[in-house]
């Protein structure tokens, strides 16, 4: 185990430069994904880029054996509010595994709704927390409603002290022109954002092997009580065979 902070940092951190652009990595054509749905914000810039260049370290460093699903990236299949969130749940249900930004000082409420539907379903989940800001009122940084869940791991990384780890191996003093014109912040961003991946890959290995909480005698009520309960759009037959095939593909991958 490791001791201070700074030590435990220096553990899931390399030394070494990240290359840029990132190689693109080919999937075993043997290897099986797991759909993971990538709950977070996607109102900003920021949100954007941090989403889909998790999304793709994420695949890369499993080597295609994860392959995240971004809200941001879905077709929309309606303008309305009401629409939107019918799709986003939709998603959810038929993904694998799931993972979850909880930065901020206060969680994405969004995020946290989708969270809560991921246990409904007891669907294997990340919650991944890269904030350094201390934002809870029990042993996770966050709300403590949100806390203790089964079938769910943890990851968290205080990603800053992570940058800052990195930029102090890498280059020491460095003139900021050349350190702009090189691209070097880019490059400690992304050394960052893999080593963040891996352990997001680690901890998705170590929650799909964990046992199904829901008993066996109650899937099919469930998932059809799931198929009604948030209102979706559509008709009650069709919304249930939509979840069933749903539960039957959980099944089918030994996840139910």
């Amino acid at each position: 185990m490791v001791g201070t902070r700074a030590e435990w940092i220096n553990s899931i951190v390399g030394a070494g430069k990240a290359a840029l652009p990132r190689p693109r990595t080919a999937m075993n054509k043997k290897t099986r994904s797991s759909t993971v749905y990538f709950a977070s914000e996607l109102f900003t810039l920021k949100h954007l880029i941090g989403n889909a260049y998790l999304a793709e370290a994420i695949y890369e460093k499993s080597h295609g054996r994860y392959l995240c699903e971004l809200p941001q990236d879905f077709e929309p299949r309606g303008t309305t509010p009401r629409a939107v969130r019918d799709q986003d749940i939709r998603a959810l249900l038929a993904c694998d595994l799931a993972l979850f930004n909880f930065d901020g000082p206060e969680l994405d409420s969004g995020t946290v709704v989708e969270f809560m539907f991921a246990k409904f379903a007891d669907i294997p989940c990340v919650i991944l927390r890269s904030d350094l800001r201390k934002a809870g009122d029990g042993a996770d940084p966050w709300n403590l409603m949100a806390s203790f869940y089964p079938r769910t791991v943890n990851v968290v990384v205080p990603s800053l002290l992570a940058y800052k780890t990195i930029l102090k191996r890498r280059h020491r003093k460095m003139d900021e022109v050349i350190r702009l014109a090189g691209q070097h912040s880019t490059a400690d961003a992304q050394k960052m954002c893999d080593d963040i991946a891996m352990l997001c890959v680690r901890a998705l290995d170590r929650v799909r092997e964990m046992d199904p909480v829901m008993p066996k005698h109650l899937r099919e009520e469930v998932y059809q009580w799931l198929a009604m309960m948030p209102g979706l759009r559509g008709k009650e037959k069709e919304l249930r065979k939509e979840f069933e095939r749903f539960l039957e593909r959980k099944v089918q991958r030994d996840l139910l």
